[in-house]
């Protein structure tokens, strides 16, 4: 089976691809913008690309003609989205259509990974099933990137996921347990919000849930998420209690206390019934998420 993999540099991207390369029966193409970032460099083939040029898309297509593609390339940070709208549609959408197209020449399986901030938030946790209703510009972009998807003429899949986190090589962005531990570590205070709900997700559990998905083409949206429904807030206390730091620096606060551009829905969460039921996902708890990040940790 040979698997494309775009935003290969990302946190999802690198996940995949530990896991695939050098697996039996798998040929991984790992792409990216740029140059290769990966810590390793056997067991797959990597190929440049930016997904934003028709004429390279159709070119690494033509040239590899994957029977699988994993897209999870995308522009995900929710407030650059709402002041860079251009930008976002092109990374999101037309790069999205780009690949699409090109899959369709392949005859290639598609699986695209979504978000739960197409959502507003209002009736969270929710079912594949329920009504998208985006309250941002990312959101409508990842909604509209759906839509293409559910009518290209291929055979896709959508995972829908939240709030990833993981530790992956020279990545650029943190997560909410490394904040929260290396804010308490070095004694500074932190406001976290409790009104906000979600289902945080570890990223391997999320790359997990993509190769099933992948190996047995299954086909139309599943929920890839964690199994816990908490409050950043919460999260910030269990992550105190897990390395046993301070938690009186943990400040209980709102969102209306921040400043952002772009709105959040308030309660999402996913109900996994699906994933479970139709591929055998099998997440971790969000405690177990802390620990295995912990063990990750002490390996660096």
């Amino acid at each position: 089976m040979r698997i494309l993999i775009t935003g290969s540099n990302g946190l999802l991207g690198q996940k995949l691809v530990q896991k695939l390369a050098g697996v039996a029966g798998v040929q991984v193409i790992a792409t990216a913008r740029g140059q290769n970032r990966l810590p390793f460099t056997a067991g797959y083939t990597f190929a440049s690309l930016d997904i934003t040029d028709k004429q390279q898309v159709d070119e690494v297509f033509g040239q590899h003609v994957p029977e699988v593609v994993i897209h999870t390339a995308a522009m995900t940070n929710v407030d650059q989205c709402e002041t860079e709208k251009e930008e976002c549609w092109k990374l999101n959408v037309t790069a999205t259509e780009y690949l699409l197209e090109a899959a369709e020449k392949t005859g290639s399986f598609f699986l695209h990974l979504s978000t739960d901030f197409i959502f507003d938030g209002a009736d969270g946790p929710y079912t594949e099933e329920a009504e998208a209703s985006p309250v941002s510009f990312y959101g409508w972009s990842k909604y509209a990137a759906e839509k293409l998807v559910m009518h290209s003429r291929l055979k896709w899949a959508i995972a829908r996921t939240i709030l990833v986190y993981g530790i992956a090589h020279d990545m650029s962005r943190s997560n909410i347990i490394l904040w929260v531990k290396n804010s308490l570590e070095s004694g500074k205070a932190i406001q976290v919000v409790n009104d906000q709900w979600r289902t945080p997700t570890l990223a391997e559990d999320l790359a997990d849930g993509c190769i099933l998905i992948a190996r047995q083409r299954a086909e139309g949206i599943f929920n890839i998420s964690g199994k816990d429904l908490l409050t950043p807030y919460q999260m910030a206390i269990m992550t105190a209690d897990y390395f046993g730091l301070n938690k009186s620096l943990i400040n209980e606060t709102d969102g209306s206390q921040f400043r952002q551009t772009a709105r959040r829905p308030a309660r999402t969460g996913f109900i996994l019934d699906k994933p479970v039921k139709v591929l055998g996902y099998s997440p971790k708890s969000f405690a177990e998420g802390i620990a295995f990040l912990a063990e990750q940790i002490t390996q660096k």
